[in-house]
């Protein structure tokens, strides 16, 4: 019977060119076998990238459509003999389909550039992707896909890739300049964009080195979570048989007044009076982007492990921008520092 290309990728048959290709993005991705290291990744991608080969050629998708898999490699009925075109349903490589499709064998060299930033990844560098980054999101951001000059930037958490058979040996690069992008929780609600001026060395074609000075753009996404990294590949210093160092920004937060990040959640801490805390209030809440938000507390008692929520005040999510997190409100009880004896007896009378 043959295989089930549509199976393979999650499809029906009809099955659109987009959908294909956002079919096999996400398969990829998920099975390349520099990332997951389970013992059925190798032959997953190889599977989706020969399902890939097949339903993205018209060709190759018409005759498998109507003869399946055994008459795709004979051509068809009455095709394999005389033809002209050999319709062998895949040529054995999945990581050429991988470089192919994404611009790079070396996995997820060309993701996430921004728009100004650059070209297409290289080989030889630390990529991850971000547990609350949807692989849809890849390609987002804006800027060119791959193959312009230099170096393109790409968020990221690492873990180690191999690098490409195909670099020359007698290169190697230093390892990542890492610097810290401190940012406030306000821009991570709207998100922002941030220039930051570098300085490297080049290196010449008669062997010397010059300085250059260059503004790395970031786009910094709403809700990006503090510890992300963005990757600008070969902008750092470039000595004498050395491919130029990456450099990589990781998103910090700026400490904020009021506000403390909790994943996408924000803590804000109330200080109340014993008064209050035993008899009600209603307290007048700030929130991040400026407005205020009453709550009612004067049917309660404040308790020092009293947790309020207000729905939605929070920052956004990563995956889903249009929604928020929620402010949570904790409670700083302020103590008189003494009593008179007079008012701890009426306590000690009224209080059970």
């Amino acid at each position: 019977m043959g295989k089930n290309y549509y199976a393979i990728l999650g499809l029906n048959k009809g099955a659109s060119d987009d959908e294909i290709k956002k079919a096999y993005r996400k398969l990829a991705l998920k099975y390349h076998p520099d990332k997951n290291k389970s013992r059925e990744a190798e032959e997953k991608f190889k599977e989706v990238a020969e399902a890939y080969e097949v339903l993205s050629d018209k060709k190759k998708r018409d005759l498998y459509d109507r003869y399946g898999e055994d008459g795709l490699k004979s051509g068809g009925p009455g095709l394999h003999t005389g033809g002209t075109e050999n319709f062998t349903s895949f040529h054995g490589d999945p990581r050429a389909t991988f470089a192919q499709f994404f611009g790079s064998s070396s996995p997820f060299g060309a993701f996430f550039e921004f728009p100004g930033s650059g070209g297409r990844g290289g080989p030889g560098f630390q990529f991850g992707m971000d547990e609350d980054m949807d692989t849809d999101d890849i390609f987002s951001m804006g800027g060119p896909r791959a193959g312009g000059p230099g170096g393109g930037a790409f968020r990221s958490q690492s873990f180690n890739i191999h690098g490409s058979p195909n670099r020359a040996k007698d290169k190697v690069q230093d390892n990542a300049i890492e610097h810290d992008l401190y940012v406030t929780l306000e821009d991570i609600v709207r998100g922002c964009t941030k220039k930051m001026k570098i300085s490297r060395k080049v290196l010449q074609p008669d062997g010397t080195s010059k300085k250059e000075d260059k503004v790395l753009t970031i786009n910094v996404k709403p809700g990006w979570k503090a510890g992300t990294k963005i990757t600008f590949q070969k902008e750092g210093d470039q000595g004498k048989n050395k491919i130029p160092a990456d450099i990589v920004f990781i998103i910090r937060d700026k400490p904020h007044p009021l506000f403390k990040r909790e994943g996408s959640d924000l803590r804000y801490t109330a200080k109340v009076s014993l008064r209050e805390a035993l008899t009600g209030c209603v307290l007048t809440v700030p929130t991040l982007t400026g407005e205020k938000v009453n709550l009612n507390l004067k049917n309660e008692i404040i308790k020092t492990n009293t947790v309020k929520k207000i729905p939605g005040q929070g920052l956004p999510f990563p995956k889903e921008p249009q929604k928020k997190g929620d402010l949570l409100v904790s409670f700083d009880i302020k103590f008189p520092d003494t009593l008179s004896q007079q008012t701890k007896d009426i306590l000690y009378d009224l209080l059970p």
